[in-house]
């Protein structure tokens, strides 16, 4: 059988289940995948699903988002990007309308530098010709001020 260009995904697993002092066997038990397929992925046999990328990831406790860029599935911006809004969004000092905000201000700071976020179908940037869903940084921060002095709002 012929090595599949998973890049290092192999190498790389093989590495994360050496430093976490898991056998082959272990470690596929704990993803839920057999011992065999584990091993035909970590020669670069095999190209894994990213459901099974994931229950990989989770039994390792590592970022399913490293092993995806690995496995070719996620460009590494985009990675960065998820994991830059994750953290923002378990962050436990800040409430559910501050992430909110500064998810908007993430976004456009993106935008300004010339990437485009993706969306999740709420984008009304398409009613209004020439419209920016999500206002510039400077706005939703007035906005925000705005709503902090307002006792009413």
């Amino acid at each position: 059988m012929a090595s599949l260009n998973v890049g290092n995904l192999g190498e790389y697993l093989r590495e994360q289940r050496n430093a976490a002092q898991l056998s082959l066997r272990q470690l596929a038990d704990a993803a839920g995948v057999s011992n065999p397929y584990l091993s035909q992925i970590e020669r670069g046999l095999r190209k894994p699903s990213a459901e099974v990328l994931q229950q990989v990831a989770k039994a390792l406790r590592i970022s399913a988002e490293t092993l995806y860029v690995r496995a070719g599935i996620l460009d590494e911006r985009e990675r960065e990007e998820l994991e830059t809004r994750a953290v923002i969004l378990a962050d436990p000092s800040i409430n559910e309308r501050q992430k909110n905000v500064l998810l908007q201000i993430y976004d456009s700071f993106r935008r300004e530098n010339g990437f485009v976020p993706e969306t999740d179908g709420t984008d009304k940037a398409d009613e209004t010709p020439g419209a920016d869903a999500t206002p510039g940084a400077d706005d939703v921060l007035k906005a925000d001020a705005a709503k902090d002095d307002n006792p009413h709002s």
